[in-house]
């Protein structure tokens, strides 16, 4: 077979030196590339089939954390490791989806997965700076990281990684894996994802974000320790600047708005478990109850529990009690500087410094921590957290004007370094006040005496510092606010309300007291002389109630007082437990006042209504004992027993509460300890029964005058005033067997009074029965002289 002749192969020139130098060099390059692509080719066909199965993707389950919330779907609580709170691509805005796309990954919508034009830019920046300045992860690359890799630094990893973008480029569509996104990165403070991360950091939801906002939660996947605007504010900032600037460059934003972002003063949470609604107490209940039932499941099954609370009466009984343990503070003086600080550790007065001296500072709601930097008797300037300049003089300087004096002790003068607290001023030009943080604890509790669901409740003042639960937790002495548990029984030994009893001085023997001879003494230091039992409850007589006690018999109203849901062994059957010498918490005033509300029924006060699975579907359900199922007293007892429980408010120790509500359908009874102990007011209107209490952990004298009346009182108030806002006055009907009499008191004036028709003498009969007068001043009353059953003398 003859050879085909092939033409010559033309001539070149030969290659000058210089273009050798460049051609050989870039040969050589590309020969090498186009190796390590066919290795890595080669590589990535051993390795797909290995990748993972995207199941965690297609069949998405996080963690969710157990949600608290109020009655009327405010969010009050989160436990779990993680904190996660779910939305649907749909659901995110566009301003947070731009921001998102603007400092993560702007080609997002575009590239398959690998972002080539980022790969090279950062490759180039990386070789300039010298190092590895910058990453090229796409949202598609991190979210292959969070899900199936580590963050370890190799080569291996990273193949994995681009490996699987592409995986799940080809499952999944871009809005899909958006949303995996926006859902499972991590954001610092135990926030997965952005929703969460806007409660948390701006307590918002995504749709109420502003421009800056989202910036600044956008800005913190890169290095959420870093740039966290709790931990880092100031490189928080950079970084929110930083992804504004790439929002006007992408024509995500405005100019105008650019700028406005820029100069936005962000309103940072400072405590991850501040909700808007403070009621950490109400929380922990709610989530002590999900636990038992539903074990450590409880944390991560995105169980809701639904409690009776109700927002604004929770904020009101928030606000009532605060202010009334700061008003008692104030009362007693300032006690100087909370704890110095070294000034050498912030000798350059930088903010950084100061920052850093505040860090271990403790956080307490309305009472944040100042860093004293300069202190004369005229003026303070110090540091607030979050880089705000303080600077008091006036009055903002009265409360703590002795700490300022060259004779304050050394140990606690305000000088350069002390820690002080501040508390907002009346007006823009006194923005701030001196304050600290009280050494009183208090407690309130409100609820519907109808079913016992608990529409308010603060355990404390403030759970952060203190999480013990003065409403359940806390054994004291009622006081005085015991004493309508003996009258009640007293009624059902046959007295009536206009029986008369002396208020005279008495000496109880040792054998009577158990322990030693006992000259009880009323809390006034006064005396005057034979009342009725109606006048002697609305004024607190001790005389009167230790004579009602003696005579109807200790054991009998030890066993009594069971019927109102007291333990019968807090209450030694001895004369001191006419004075609430025994132990009650707030939790079981709340039941036993509400007997005296409701008409004489039992009720058993509970917190949780409901506990739902993360879908809504009701897990299980609370089935309260309401009002008409229980008797524990007589109707008519529980009628009389109201009407001068009225008595107390609208003449008695508790009148402040009518001459502040303007209302007459209103009962309650202070409660003073011995020695200024313990300060109680349990009241209540026909729809809502309050309780409130002031005192010290470690029970002491809280000071002369600090009577249930000028203490506790005035919370109690506070939040009734918000209970009660249009709710038309009512009151309890009048019922069957009693029969109205005409009573005279001492001083010889005649009213009606009640008594049951049992009590009418044979020869007498009753006048027309019409229910106790229960609005304007309270007549003075009188004891029936002639239809007495029993009477106490000297």
């Amino acid at each position: 077979m003859p050879l085909i002749k092939l033409p010559p192969l033309p001539k070149f020139p030969p290659l000058p030196p210089a273009a050798r130098w460049i051609l050989y060099p870039l040969m050589l390059l590309v020969g090498t590339g186009l190796i390590a692509a066919a290795m890595l080719a080669i590589v990535a066909i051993v390795l797909y089939p290995q990748l993972p199965s995207l199941g965690a993707l297609t069949d998405y389950r996080p963690k969710v954390p157990l949600r608290i919330y109020t009655a009327d779907g405010y969010l009050i609580g989160e436990f779990g490791e993680e904190r996660r709170n779910p939305v649907h691509i749909q659901d995110v805005p566009p301003l947070m989806k731009h921001a998102i796309l603007a400092a993560e990954d702007e080609r997002f919508y575009s590239h398959p997965g690998v972002d080539t034009l980022g790969v090279l830019r950062a490759a180039y920046s990386n070789l300039v700076s010298g190092g590895k300045a910058q990453g090229a992860s796409t949202i598609t690359m991190q979210v292959a990281r969070n899900f199936f890799l580590t963050r370890e630094k190799t080569l291996t990893r990273k193949l994995y990684e681009v490996l699987l973008a592409f995986k799940i480029e080809a499952s999944l569509s871009k809005d899909e894996i958006l949303q995996l996104y926006c859902n499972q990165i991590y954001l610092g403070q135990r926030a997965y994802g952005f929703s969460s991360a806007a409660q948390i950091y701006f307590g918002k939801t995504l749709k109420q974000l502003t421009p800056a906002e989202a910036a600044m939660l956008a800005g913190l996947p890169k290095a959420p320790s870093s740039y966290n605007p709790v931990a880092n504010p100031k490189r928080a900032q950079l970084r929110q600047y930083y992804v504004l600037r790439r929002m006007f460059e992408l024509n995500f934003i405005t100019a105008d708005q650019y700028e406005a972002a820029k100069q936005e003063h962000l309103n940072v949470k400072h405590n991850v478990n501040d909700f808007g609604t403070r009621a950490d107490y109400v929380a922990e209940m709610a989530r002590q109850i999900a636990v038992e039932r539903y074990s450590e499941d409880a944390y991560n099954q995105g169980l809701r529990v639904i409690t009776t609370i109700v927002k604004a009466e929770q904020d009101a009984a928030n606000a009532s009690l605060r202010k009334g343990v700061l008003d008692y503070d104030r009362r007693h003086g300032y006690r100087g500087a909370e704890k110095y600080i070294d000034p050498k550790e912030f000798a350059r007065n930088t903010e950084e410094e100061y920052e850093d001296a505040l860090s271990e500072i403790t956080e307490v709601d309305d009472l944040p921590p100042a860093l004293v930097l300069e202190a004369s008797p005229t003026h303070v300037k110090a540091y607030r957290r979050g880089g705000e300049m303080v600077n008091l003089s006036g009055d903002a300087l009265k409360f703590a004007a002795r700490m300022l004096d060259d004779s304050a002790p050394a140990n606690k003068r305000l000088r350069r370094g002390a820690v002080i607290r501040l508390i907002a001023g009346p007006n823009d030009k006194q923005p701030w006040l001196i304050a600290q943080q009280p050494e009183v604890e208090s407690a309130f509790v409100a609820a519907s005496p109808i079913d016992g669901a608990v529409r308010a409740l603060v355990g404390g003042f403030d759970f952060n510092r203190n999480k013990f639960n003065h409403v359940t937790q806390a054994w004291r002495q009622p006081g005085s606010s015991f004493k309508p548990f003996i009258y009640s029984a007293a009624l059902e030994k046959g007295y009536t309300a206009a029986s008369v009893v002396p208020d005279e001085p008495i000496v109880i023997s040792a054998e009577e007291t158990g322990s030693q001879a006992w000259e009880p003494k009323n809390y006034d230091g006064k005396y005057e002389g034979p009342m009725t039992l109606r006048t002697a409850l609305a004024k607190s007589k001790n005389m009167v109630s230790i004579r009602l006690l003696k005579s109807i018999g200790t054991r009998y109203a030890q066993d009594y007082i069971t019927r109102f849901g007291f333990d019968a062994d807090k209450h030694p059957p001895y004369l001191t437990m006419a004075l609430g010498a025994g132990s009650v918490t707030p939790w079981q005033q709340l039941a036993a006042y509400s007997v005296f509300a409701n008409g004489g029924f039992r009720i058993q006060p509970f917190i949780v209504r409901q506990i739902q699975d993360a879908n809504g579907k009701v897990l299980a359900e609370f089935k309260p004992t309401v009002a008409g199922e229980e008797r524990v007293i007589e109707a008519r007892n529980a009628y009389i027993m109201d009407s001068m429980l009225h008595d107390v408010v609208r003449r008695g120790t508790g009148a402040r509460a009518y001459t502040t509500l303007k209302r007459g359908d209103m009962g309650g009874k202070t409660g003073t300890t011995n020695d200024y102990i313990d300060a109680w007011f349990c009241g209540y209107q026909p729809t809502v029964v309050g309780i409130a209490w002031i005192g010290f952990d470690q029970p002491k004298r809280m000071g002369s005058g600090e009577t249930g009346g000028t203490a506790a009182l005035p919370i109690w108030i506070g939040y009734m005033q918000q209970a009660l806002k249009g709710v038309p006055e009512s009151y309890m009907d009048m019922p069957e067997g009693l029969a109205a009499v005409n009573a005279e008191d001492p001083a010889g004036k005649v009213h009606k009074e009640l008594i049951y028709k049992e009590q009418l003498p044979p020869d007498e009969t009753s006048d027309p029965v019409e229910p106790l007068p229960t609005t304007g001043p309270a007549p003075a009353p009188a004891p029936v002289t002639d239809a007495k059953p029993k009477s106490v003398t000297r």
